[in-house]
């Protein structure tokens, strides 16, 4: 285990479960993540791999024993006959026999219907009633003569999550805790590796926790396939579901008018609509109506009767576009089914999560490390619904006025939410309530700018907030500083975009054109985002290494194959701005890497061979001093380029798909937050 993963054991002993696991005792058994671990947690929360390794066996014999699979449930109410009472793992749900006054329950995959369940469990269970829970439950067989009673008799049933917890030991054990660790064990528990993302990225993944833990927050989605918008509420909590779009009515969702019945907003904490986009889907008026009520005052009318609910919305889907083409062409709601392409509607929603920002899910990304049994983090994300951490920044912000009701509801929300998720405890930061703050501001902001683009009622607002001195900060979107030739713009529903709002600078980097030499550069400080896109050695350095005969790069950290290929990189950019008839010296100052240094040494002498063909004399040093830490760039022609990172400003990418642009070309790949400065110097050496 690594130093998190002990840390992790230690303050949540058996609470934590290795995520790997999951994907070793699922086999064939279509059951939610959250049942998984539920087992797993009673049988592997533990380090020792001993008891782990017992446990694994161990679980997957219940599976084995227990879980129903469809096309065996004969085979199941056999054994139930033979032995006459039986433990099976299944979901069942519950309804009321008005006839004969009684509730009766029915599996799922067992194929059993009319077994009586008493009051005291419907009640104490109440979700029974809507869709059905996973559940561990014990049924007998009584043979009886009496055609009108059913020899299946349930004696017992406990549905699968947790009992109860301490959440006070919980708060205390966070304390124990730096920001950065708390959010990485968070990654884990959702099954990824933070080490895939940036910080950016992680308050991404965050978010869609968020409805779990904020009463009546309606959250929206859209991006490309695979990127896992659906997963967290299909596996991932006992008190979230996940039902198709197209597949809800007024009665399924809010009341039946004819029975009374209250529907899923009655039952769960979040409710999400997957496959929600589609401008082809036929989707029924009255039901739009009726959310964007519930949504804008949580009630809901039956008729004669307003009744109230708790339930989180959340909406996901896929784009059939990329950005810049949204934002050229349409907005960013333009995928949305035609009933749904309701302004009162959309100005609903409290946060837009950019879905093209996520990346999209592969094999390595999934976490073999330690995170929270799943149920454990639903119940504390349950528990933290009663508590309001909306206030928590005007001890050191305060909004801009110019900003509506509604604006401000959905910033709150979003940031109460993100509060509740990293810092329970309190004890934030300025500096980090700021950058939550932000976020949450970005967040709404996305969906305010596009109701400007589709409906010209709207007016333009000014999202920004002010510290306690006074100092107003505005805040953008990251598409809006990638794009804003295309940002601010509004454009109808058709093709053809109306030209509006004011103008902007024109983006550093806007498509990958290799620019001619400009002798007119300019000093300057530029600031890229995490997960900024268009930036390429190409467009960033370019200009300035043209003209130049010698070159050295400094930075510590060309060791590892992806450090090495960006270094390769650069050398191509070099190559791009030289004329064919000149040759340029690169010289590379770094450190020798202490167990692969042979190996090192060897990837340098190919690099040093094949860049002598195209008219590059590379030469390299190992810093002996231990104390490199600057990471520039310096020509002989009176340019220093400090970068802050060095060369590695591009997140985690596939290096081994050639069929990927992202592979192929540098603008195609989300950057890391990074910082440039490019500063002019005397020239002292003659070319």
């Amino acid at each position: 285990m690594n130093e998190l993963d002990q840390k992790i054991n230690h303050h949540f002993q058996g609470l934590v479960v290795r995520k790997d696991l999951v994907k070793t005792v699922k086999g064939n058994a279509i059951v939610p993540t959250y049942v998984l671990e539920y087992l797993l947690g009673q049988y592997c929360a533990t380090s020792d791999e001993a008891t782990i390794q017992s446990g694994i066996e161990t679980v997957k014999e219940i599976l084995r024993k227990h879980y129903v699979h469809r096309n065996e449930a004969g085979l199941v109410r056999s054994k139930i006959k033979e032995k006459g009472r039986y433990k099976v793992i299944d979901k069942i749900s519950v309804s009321l026999n008005d006839k004969s006054d009684a509730y009766e329950a029915e599996f799922s995959n067992l194929g059993l219907k009319k077994l009586l369940v008493d009051s005291g469990t419907v009640k104490a269970h109440p979700k029974l009633l809507v869709s059905g829970v996973w559940c561990i439950a014990e049924v007998e067989y009584e043979f009886t003569e009496d055609k009108n009673t059913s020899p299946w008799i349930l004696s017992s049933l406990k549905p699968i999550q947790l009992s109860h917890f301490d959440f006070e030991a919980y708060l205390e054990a966070r304390r124990q805790f730096t920001t950065g660790e708390w959010i990485d064990l968070l990654i884990q528990s959702m099954g990824f590796n933070p080490g895939f993302w940036g910080q950016r990225s992680k308050l991404i993944q965050l978010t869609r926790l968020i409805p779990y833990c904020e009463r009546n927050y309606n959250l929206i989605e859209l991006g490309p396939k695979g990127t896992g918008k659906s997963h967290i509420y299909s596996d991932f909590s006992p008190h979230g579901i996940l039902i198709s779009g197209g597949e809800v009515t007024v009665p399924k969702l809010f009341v039946n008018n004819n029975s009374g019945k209250i529907g899923l907003v009655g039952y769960w904490d979040c409710v999400a609509f997957d496959e929600f986009a589609g401008r082809e889907k036929k989707v029924n008026k009255a039901l739009v109506d009726i959310m964007k009520n519930y949504m804008a005052n949580k009630s809901f009318s039956r008729g004669v009767e307003t009744l109230g609910a708790e339930a989180s919305m959340v909406f996901v889907g896929n784009t059939q576009h990329t950005l810049p083409y949204m934002l050229k062409h349409r907005n960013l709601f333009c995928d949305l089914p035609d009933n749904f392409y309701d302004s009162a509607f959309l100005d609903r929603i409290h946060f837009y999560i950019p879905g093209w920002e996520v990346d999209i899910i592969r094999g390595e990304m999934f976490s073999g490390d330690y995170g929270f049994v799943v149920d454990y983090l639903a119940e504390i994300l349950r528990s933290l619904r009663d508590h309001d951490y909306s206030d928590r920044y005007q001890k050191y912000f305060s909004l801009s006025q110019d900003m509506s009701t509604r604006d401000r509801d959905g910033i709150n929300k979003t940031f109460s939410g993100l509060m509740k998720i990293i810092f329970p405890q309190g004890g934030a930061s300025e500096k980090e309530v700021e950058e939550l703050l932000r976020f949450a501001m970005e967040g709404r902001k996305r969906v305010k700018d596009q109701l400007m683009r589709l409906d010209s009622t709207y007016a333009r607002v000014n999202f920004a907030f002010a510290d306690a001195s006074g100092r107003g900060q505005a805040v953008s979107t990251l598409e809006e500083e990638e794009y804003p030739h295309y940002y601010n713009k509004t454009v109808a529903r058709g093709d053809e975009a109306r030209p509006g709002g004011a103008a902007r600078q024109q983006p550093l980097i806007q498509e990958e054109v290799i620019p001619e030499t400009d002798p007119g550069l300019k000093e300057g400080h530029l600031t890229f985002q995490e997960n900024q896109k268009g930036v390429s050695f190409d467009r960033l350095l370019g200009p300035y290494l043209a003209g130049a005969r010698q070159i050295t790069v400094t930075d510590p950290y060309i060791r590892l194959f992806y450090q090495m290929r960006n270094f390769m990189e650069l050398l191509e950019t070099v190559v791009k701005f030289k004329p064919q008839e000149e040759e340029v010296s690169v010289h590379l100052v770094t450190t020798e890497d202490e167990f692969k240094s042979e190996h090192q040494n060897e990837i340098f002498e190919k690099i040093r061979a094949s860049a002598q063909a195209v008219g590059l004399a590379f030469t390299w040093e190992f810093d002996q001093s231990g104390s490199i830490h600057a990471r520039h760039l310096v020509t002989d022609h009176g340019w220093k380029i400090s970068l802050d990172r060095g060369l590695d400003i591009f997140q985690h990418y596939e290096m081994n798909d050639a069929f990927t642009f992202a592979n192929r070309l540098q603008n195609f790949r989300p950057c890391k937050a990074f910082e440039v400065t490019f500063i002019r110097y005397e020239q002292n050496a003659a070319r």
